[in-house]
């Protein structure tokens, strides 16, 4: 339940649209639900302007699917990441018109469309590999309403393949960058833009790479400004800081 949700359900009782009975009942589960093994957090819609994300690696198949059940019910978006194939068949087989993306592993239903931003949100990442976490990072960001380009393939082994897009990428309004390897990408696009840059580590390498700890302290340590960096393969935490900062661009009365 978000802000909107609550508006339509007061203006709704302020009209006789529903008894006062019918309003607690929407609202009792506020602010959380528990389940025992999960309490659901329904109010965080309305406090931070997107509702809990389900975090699925390390949970049973039930598990999500109860969780997603019931934030569905209370009329809330829903986003799944970290679903293994078990999880993704599962919320499919829930909700059929949900958006299952093998690549990023995320299940997305989107039944209340949030504000869109003018600005745009690129996505890039150094190579194929790497594109899971690119995947997951453009799913939450078009999630939480902001429009994507995507640069996939295009690392500082061929850096001709980066430049083909400068022009387009200079009119991102945030841009988000995955890279393994020694993570040199995200300071090459921190020097081509003048918006913030969303670095984040893929844990995709040879041993030395240590498991994608070569790329974070390489884009921890950027000599571009304007780069900030998130942890390691945590593409859902950069689609969700870039959609943040791309709503600044949205006019105070559409903020969630």
């Amino acid at each position: 339940m978000d802000e909107r949700s609550v508006r339509r359900l007061l203006e709704a009782l302020s009209l006789g649209d529903v008894d006062v009975e019918e309003c607690l009942s929407r609202l009792r589960t506020l602010p959380f639900e528990d389940l025992g093994f999960a309490k659901i957090d329904h109010h965080r819609g309305i406090r931070c302007g997107f509702p809990e994300v389900i975090f699925c690696q390390g949970k049973s198949t039930g598990q999500v699917l109860a969780i997603a059940e019931k934030l569905v019910e209370r009329g809330s978006n829903l986003l799944a990441t970290r679903a293994c194939d078990e999880v993704r068949s599962g919320l499919a087989e829930m909700f059929a018109d949900a958006d299952v993306n093998h690549a990023a592993r995320t299940v997305t239903l989107i039944r209340q469309p949030p504000p869109q931003p003018p600005g745009i949100v690129a996505v890039i990442c150094a190579g194929t590999s790497d594109l899971p976490v690119a995947e997951e990072a453009r799913v939450t960001a078009e999630a939480m309403g902001s429009r994507t380009m995507t640069v996939y393939d295009a690392g500082v082994a061929g850096i001709h393949r980066l430049l083909a897009h400068a022009e387009a990428l200079q009119r991102a309004n945030v841009l988000v960058v995955a890279a393994g390897m020694e993570g040199a990408l995200a300071s090459v696009v921190g020097g081509l833009v003048d918006k913030p840059v969303v670095a984040v580590p893929t844990s995709v390498g040879y041993g030395a790479s240590f498991g994608g700890l070569a790329p974070l302290l390489t884009m921890l340590n950027s000599c571009a400004a304007g780069v900030s960096v998130v942890n390691i393969d945590n593409g859902f935490g950069a689609g969700y800081m870039a959609a943040l900062i791309n709503r600044v661009n949205l006019p105070c009365e559409d903020v969630p």
